[in-house]
């Protein structure tokens, strides 16, 4: 990391990650600091590559995504060519909200959202007929127990 951080930043950071929507106002005196420093410092650490965006958090089962699966791939395919079609396949697709390459038993994992399980089906059929897997185990998720977004800075 080139940047580095005091404790004035990483009680900026926290303040942003609880809630980047509020004021600039409302974070400095969050921090204990003024208005300019608490946005030089922001500015500092977006151009430094600690701050990567802004977003926001949407309630997937509001939206209609009440099926989260965690879906395990080993496979038999290492080469480059391989790799980059599933890469493609996982990239092109909005609903992989996350993929992990793994060490051990299982090459990768994912976390698939969809609106029920005969969408994580036509997901399925979808990626297996772009690249070839050689085993496929979805875990559906009964209950989000902790979900959270916040580095512990």
């Amino acid at each position: 990391m080139a940047v580095r951080l005091d404790a004035l930043d990483r009680k900026i950071l926290m303040e942003l990650q609880q809630d980047g929507s509020r004021s600039l106002d409302e974070i400095a005196r969050a921090v204990g600091s003024s208005k300019t420093p608490v946005w030089n410092r922001i500015r500092k650490m977006r151009e430094g590559g600690v701050i990567r965006g802004q977003t926001y958090l949407l309630d997937a089962a509001e939206l209609g995504f009440e099926a989260c699966f965690f879906v395990l791939i080993r496979t038999s395919e290492h080469d480059a060519e391989w790799q980059a079609r599933f890469l493609k396949a996982l990239k092109d697709r909005a609903e992989v909200l996350e993929a992990h390459r793994l060490a051990g038993d299982i090459d990768y994992i994912l976390k698939v959202v969809v609106p029920n399980a005969r969408a994580y089906d036509e997901f399925y059929q979808a990626l297996i007929s772009e690249v070839k897997v050689h085993t496929v185990t979805a875990l559906l998720s009964m209950e989000e127990i902790k979900s959270t977004t916040v580095l512990p800075v």
